[in-house]
């Protein structure tokens, strides 16, 4: 019998490159690269005591927040996280002035779960959104519509992924009936698969567009940046890259021909994959440009992620699974192992948040909404939001209360459960006996200590089975 109390965090949980040294308070959370020694850890610490002083100044003008999210993007597809087949220099830079989240996970394994988790801070379960074709009902306040009451405007360009309508509703609810004073893109998934659209909408309006989706999507929020550069906005760019289609513009694919082995030459179906992630990655360079050339990077908070991890379908045609996107994780997008709902994820927040750290406390995309309300010194209290507050986290490496996620996937013939404490993961399939992994030790998740650790198994599933007794009934619907 080992003698480890497994609920306690593992003990490289709070640092990652610091070569196995630990430090107290901030550099026990965050960790402290190679190259942040001497004065420049001296430089660290000072940009994190900047925010508690920023925070004692309660400047006038809030922050701006750009919310950038790709689709379908494992977690291995990065360079931040480890790639080497092909480069994302703006990411990597971007995770390089700013903290890396090694455990940052998606709220669900489908787009509409998971997005509408996101918007609203609350789980599936509470915000009546679990399967892929339901429609985030009208009484959830979203995160634009909390910044816009604030004085905030607030634009997205991308995919939203509506519903089928609610009951007493017309039709789909709009992204302009949630917060949003400006929308162009798609609404609906399917028409979002296109990569090269000939119609988009504007607002309520269908209109003819050409050319390749995440460019125009870019256009855009360029040109609202600077339109609304003397007044704090929120942009989220819901990007459809990696997404199927399998597409990409013809220069970007020209750039990996060549670099693997194809089944069918005429048809580089693994370049092009990576092409839609180099040019992704050149799409967001064109934002940060924008922020450095206004001089907005220290009054904006960045944040990247993934909305779940990649696909193994058929529309994906086999390039996520040759690319190994979800490396190292088993599993993928509609599976609660690792590989379906551990997503990149970083934040920067010039002067801020102190550059070129890391940590592997694990976040959850809920607490976006509270933690970005925080930011903006927004207060309020009558969100029943299920996230949390991560701010103390981001600007000086507070260590959250430790606290049970829950993931349910009750869908399209899958019967998958997950609750994670710490490093503990329980999982459990169908019928199936109940999985229990150390994600940090285990991050594969091929050892499972269920046995070991009856007692762990049964209060982690009596946790999950309390948090699913109280799903509203609009979640099944």
């Amino acid at each position: 019998m080992r003698t480890r109390d497994l609920r306690q965090p593992h003990a490289g949980c709070g640092v990652a490159g610091a070569r196995g040294v630990h430090q107290p308070g901030w550099g026990a959370i965050f960790g402290v690269p190679p190259r942040v020694r001497g004065a420049n850890w001296l430089l660290a610490v000072a940009c994190c005591l900047g925010g508690l002083c920023w925070a004692a100044r309660a400047e006038s003008r809030p922050p701006n927040i750009v919310l950038i999210l790709a689709d379908d993007l494992g977690w291995g597809d990065v360079g931040f996280n480890g790639r080497t087949e092909w480069s994302t220099p703006r990411l990597d830079r971007l995770a390089a002035e700013g903290v890396v989240f090694r455990r940052w996970y998606s709220g669900a394994v489908v787009c509409a779960p998971s997005r509408a988790v996101l918007m609203t801070g609350r789980y599936g379960i509470h915000n009546g959104v679990v399967t892929n074709s339901a429609d985030l009902p009208r009484r959830e306040v979203t995160l634009a519509e909390a910044l816009a009451e604030a004085g905030y405007v607030c634009a997205l360009y991308g995919k939203w992924h509506h519903g089928r309508p609610r009951a007493g509703e017309a039709s789909y609810v709009h992204p302009l009936d949630q917060g949003f004073a400006e929308f162009r893109g798609f609404t609906n998934a399917r028409h979002a698969w296109e990569q090269f659209p000939t119609q988009l909408w504007f607002g309520r309006e269908q209109r003819p567009v050409q050319g390749h989706a995440n460019a125009l999507f870019t256009d855009w929020a360029c040109e609202f940046i600077r339109a609304h550069r003397q007044q704090p906005f929120f942009l989220y760019l819901p990007y459809i890259a990696t997404h199927f289609h399998i597409q990409a513009p013809a220069e970007e694919v020209a750039e990996h021909v060549g670099k693997f082995p194809e089944r069918d030459p005429a048809d580089p179906v693994y370049a092009t994959y990576a092409a839609m992630v180099t040019s992704l990655d050149k799409q967001i360079g064109r934002v940060l440009d924008v922020l450095d050339e206004l001089g907005l990077a220290e009054q904006t908070i960045v944040i990247f992620s993934s909305d779940h991890g990649a696909t193994f379908e058929q529309g994906n045609r086999g390039a996520s699974a040759f690319h190994d996107s979800n490396r190292p994780f088993r599993g993928g997008k509609r599976s609660l192992w690792e590989g379906g709902i551990r997503v990149p994820g970083l934040v920067r927040w010039k002067g801020r948040i102190a550059a070129g750290g890391e940590t592997h406390v694990p976040v959850h995309m809920m607490d976006l909404f509270p933690t970005l309300l925080a930011a903006a010194g927004i207060q309020r209290s009558d969100l029943a939001l299920d996230g949390i507050d991560l701010l103390p986290l981001w600007l000086y490496g507070e260590r959250p209360p430790e606290r049970t996620l829950f993931w349910e996937w009750r869908s399209e013939g899958y019967q998958q459960l997950a609750a994670m404490r710490g490093d503990l993961k329980l999982v459990i399939c169908g019928g199936q006996p109940p999985e229990l992994y150390n994600v940090e030790t285990d991050p594969g998740e091929r050892r499972s200590l269920h046995a070991e650790y009856p007692e762990l198994t049964a209060e982690l599933r009596a946790a999950l089975d309390a948090w699913l007794a109280t799903e509203v009934p609009e979640a099944r619907q």
